[in-house]
């Protein structure tokens, strides 16, 4: 990212609220099975292993619940892009050192099925945030480094 918060598009917000309604189901259920277990002391090693076990999971899933709600409030208190400005949600048309061209949005999460989608924590993603029209981006990729020109943006949606 580029330092400040970043907006979040309304599909992305949306993934991510279903996903931590779903985290927090899960927490309860593995939460549930912690509570009350502590009153057999005949319990053997593999009781204890278990149980350690549910209380990694629950922290697991803590974590992944917290960085949700931080990411979540970051996006709502996120400064809008400036116009003409790459950021998270603008569709970016770029011409690649061979002379090919595409067009790309940056998104938040990766989706396999979306093949002209670049998520903003990528090599290509995070090297376009901030640019402009015209600006040449240099980043890596698993062949080597390479460049490539911004031709156009198309601005974020708005906050949701």
């Amino acid at each position: 990212m580029t330092g400040v918060p970043e907006p979040i598009g309304p599909e992305a917000r949306e993934a991510l609220e279903q996903e931590l309604a779903q985290l927090r189901i899960e927490r309860d259920a593995v939460a549930a099975t912690l509570k009350g277990t502590g009153t057999d002391t005949a319990g053997d090693l593999a009781d204890q292993a278990d149980e350690l076990q549910r209380v990694t999971e629950t922290a697991r899933l803590d974590a992944r619940i917290a960085g949700i709600t931080a990411r979540l409030s970051e996006g709502a208190t996120a400064p809008a892009v400036p116009p003409g400005v790459i950021g998270v949600g603008s569709t970016v048309t770029l011409r690649f050192a061979d002379g090919g061209e595409e067009t790309f949005q940056i998104g938040e999460l990766a989706n396999e099925f979306e093949q002209t989608l670049v998520t903003y924590d990528s090599p290509l993603g995070h090297a376009l945030l901030g640019r402009r029209t015209g600006e040449a981006v240099s980043y890596d990729t698993p062949a080597g480094p390479a460049t490539a020109e911004v031709l156009a943006i198309d601005a974020p949606p708005g906050p949701a």
